[in-house]
């Protein structure tokens, strides 16, 4: 399965600090698609990662998922179906616990201009953060991983840092 395959909707899923930011931005470039984050739909910008309104996320949502091209990364599983109902591929990134608790810290204390990043805000070490890492991100990767085995969309997963990287190499996204 290469990007080519996953067509012009593409949802990228995984835990927290994964890379799904930095591989939308990465796809949105080689593949001249919008790249959405979820994170800047769901939170207000200029805030401490403060939420919308929950209506006011859904409409943003629904908006951004009728467009003709994108890639959106994040996981919301509260608007999935529909988002799911409109992509054309999937990227499920499954990376360790112990990776996305170490680029939680890289990001919070050195990252500046990190991608996907509220407008305005700036990342902090949060305890509810390194919780939600380590206590609550296990159980949805049992989610994602049985959701990605339903699926019959075209689809890729990327388990291992080692295979992130091969796909960044393989699909030249690098570039």
């Amino acid at each position: 399965m290469t990007l080519d395959d996953l067509g012009s909707r593409i949802c990228i899923l995984g835990p927290s600090n994964s890379g799904k930011s930095t591989l939308a931005e990465a796809i949105s470039r080689k593949r001249g698609m919008p790249a959405i984050h979820l994170d800047q739909l769901f939170h207000l910008p200029h805030t401490d990662w403060q939420a919308r309104p929950k209506a006011e996320f859904l409409r943003l949502h629904d908006e951004a998922i009728r467009q003709e091209q994108w890639v959106m990364d994040g996981n919301y599983t509260s608007s999935i179906g529909p988002r799911l109902e409109r992509a054309t591929g999937l990227i499920l990134l499954d990376l360790p616990t112990a990776t996305s608790l170490f680029r939680y810290f890289r990001r919070t204390l050195f990252e500046r201009d990190r991608r996907g990043a509220l407008e305005g805000g700036r990342d902090s070490v949060k305890w509810d953060m390194i919780h939600h890492i380590t206590i609550v991100t296990p159980g949805n990767r049992r989610q994602y991983a049985e959701m990605y085995e339903s699926l019959v969309l075209p689809k890729i997963k990327l388990p291992t840092p080692a295979d992130l990287k091969r796909f960044y190499q393989t699909e030249r996204l690098d570039d």
